[in-house]
């Protein structure tokens, strides 16, 4: 898949450039904190090392990422219903959360990434296309638009996983969330210009149409959801861009304002 790259556009024809996405930049230097201070950096020396760590981590996904089981009952996963699941993590028993609120879950688990390039993948995204659509939507909604579609793809795919394996196990990250940004941004700027490093050819830097970037990117999120095995929740990825689409299509379709 091509990486995106930024593509900003500055002032032009005597317009003032546009305010800076500071939500924007807020999310991304949220995520990176939450990120370096956690297990999975394996910089806070609090976590340990070895394996140590990696059991830190575990407990530390579990407590504070959505569990799709636990989402929908409204409590944490019991010690016999643990004992009876498969840890992620080999030698780490899975221990009970008590305290642990569900539905607060949804929201500190997209602040949770489980490695540098699960991190640093949802960063160049939402650093790419988050700004343009901060900029139509104003902070505030653009700040409630991305949590708000990141809770409601988490749910979304808490629904469709119920009875499956995939239900007693923690979701984490942001995907969600940034996949409605890609959704808003499709609907907003369909035609804007972007420029992405194209793997096949030698990472060359080709400028193509949003709508073949980003359509093509929900393609392949919609092929993996029917043909890849557990791991990557690419569920998520769909739920969270139709929701942002059709955000941005029923309430934010304006056309954006040029100034005289």
């Amino acid at each position: 898949m091509a990486l995106p790259v930024l593509d900003r556009t500055g002032t032009q024809d005597g317009r003032p450039a546009a305010p800076l996405p500071m939500v924007c930049y807020a999310l991304i230097a949220l995520n990176a904190l939450v990120f370096l201070l956690g297990p999975a950096a394996g910089l806070n020396p609090l976590y340990g090392t070895g394996q140590a760590r990696i059991c830190a981590e575990q407990r530390y996904e579990q407590r504070w990422g959505v569990i799709p089981a636990e989402l929908l009952d409204q409590h944490p996963l019991t010690a016999d219903r643990l004992a009876a699941t498969e840890p992620p993590a080999p030698g780490c028993p899975l221990s009970a959360t008590p305290g642990k609120i569900p539905a607060l879950s949804v929201l500190s688990s997209l602040f949770l990434h489980g490695g540098w390039l699960h991190l640093l993948g949802n960063l160049l995204f939402l650093y790419v296309f988050g700004a343009g659509v901060e900029g139509r939507l104003g902070r505030v909604r653009f700040l409630l638009f991305y949590l708000a579609a990141g809770s409601l793809a988490t749910y979304g795919y808490a629904l469709a996983e119920v009875g499956s394996a995939e239900s007693t196990r923690v979701l984490i990250g942001a995907s969600g969330a940034i996949a409605a940004v890609l959704g808003g941004y499709l609907r907003l700027y369909p035609r804007a210009r972007v420029t992405t490093l194209v793997p096949l050819l030698l990472f060359l830097p080709l400028r193509f149409p949003a709508w073949l970037v980003l359509g093509l990117w929900f393609a392949l999120q919609w092929w993996a959801v029917r043909s890849a095995g557990p791991g990557v929740a690419y569920l998520v990825h769909v739920i969270g861009f139709t929701v942002g689409f059709l955000v941005a299509w029923t309430a934010y379709a304006r056309p954006p304002r040029r100034a005289d």
